[in-house]
């Protein structure tokens, strides 16, 4: 396989956008590009995640969306993740075939979450089946026990991995379990795996241990001032770091209380870049008129330490 850069940095998780009828509105995607790369400073995407709504669109929406996220990024974006997990495998192997096709830079996959694995070998078997369909392309587990409840740890999921999938890139972590994550990059120091931490109000924890990266929807519309953060962890200036990420807090902590989700991020990147993001697909609802005019009194009324 060709060498190719670490990924670092920011990834936002994508949102689909849609009609007002729920349709999936691709001709908006280009816009969406320029506004990530131009307004947030965001160069990565992660497609048809959870954020994307992807295991609630049909196939066919998934592979358009992958090939119009990849077609307007070309040359634009530094690398285009694509989710192919499904609780079908054959479909999930039909995603990868896909991604690899269309030139995706990485592919990623989640648990299967109705009929669970509840062991290691179960987990890797499943996902070596789905990788093996892109053997060129590098792979991800997309970690999120809070919504599959598959909780095998990642660093029992690690041991060994390269030998079933030899694309095994990293992990999407997506949950709070900071000493697992911890444990991974020990113990994984020598395999330059990747590790990319998926709960946005604690990255700068995650970054202390180690984290190469981060995959959000916040980066969305908060991607330049989380950038900030982690430019002022790296000088290193833990108490601008700390700030960033205290404000970030407060922001998610305030709608969390309001109710936060899927649909309410819909919404706030619908006001924050102008860009129309429209509904979510039911069974999530479009957030209220009340939730949209507290957050963005909200979001307004926050001092950032570099002075926006």
């Amino acid at each position: 396989m060709t060498p190719r850069k670490k990924l670092r940095g920011l990834v936002a998780a994508t949102i689909t956008p849609m009609t007002p009828d729920g349709q999936i509105n691709l001709p908006v995607i280009g816009q969406y590009v320029d506004y990530l790369v131009s307004k947030q400073n965001v160069k990565n995407v992660f497609v048809n995640g959870t954020t994307g709504e992807g295991l609630s669109l049909t196939i066919q929406e998934r592979k358009q969306l992958a090939e119009e996220w990849v077609h307007q990024g070309k040359d634009k974006l530094d690398h285009v993740i694509v989710h192919v997990g499904a609780l079908s495998l054959p479909e999930s192997q039909e995603l990868a075939r896909h991604a690899a096709a269309i030139g995706a830079s990485a592919i990623a996959a989640i648990a299967p979450f109705f009929f669970k694995p509840t062991k290691k070998d179960e987990l890797i078997a499943f996902l070596e089946k789905v990788a093996s369909e892109a053997p060129a392309v590098p792979f991800y587990y997309y970690h999120i026990p809070p919504l599959t409840g598959v909780k095998i740890r990642v660093e029992e999921l690690l041991d060994g991995i390269r030998e079933r999938i030899p694309t095994f890139q990293g992990v999407k972590f997506s949950d709070t379990d900071l000493l697992d994550l911890a444990q991974c990059i020990n113990k994984n120091e020598g395999e330059q795996f990747e590790f990319l931490y998926g709960v946005d109000e604690q990255l700068l924890s995650a970054l202390a241990i180690g984290a190469d990266g981060a995959v959000g929807s916040t980066y969305n519309y908060l991607g330049q001032k989380t950038a900030l953060m982690l430019q002022a962890f790296a000088k290193p200036d833990l108490a601008l770091a700390q700030k960033y990420q205290f404000l970030t807090g407060e922001f998610l902590s305030f709608v969390i209380k309001l109710g936060f989700g899927v649909a309410q991020t819909k919404a706030i990147m619908t006001f924050v870049s102008g860009i129309p993001m429209g509904p979510p697909r039911l069974p999530l609802v479009d957030a209220s008129e009340e939730f949209i005019v507290k957050a963005k009194a909200k979001l307004d009324s926050i001092v950032w330490p570099d002075g926006d």
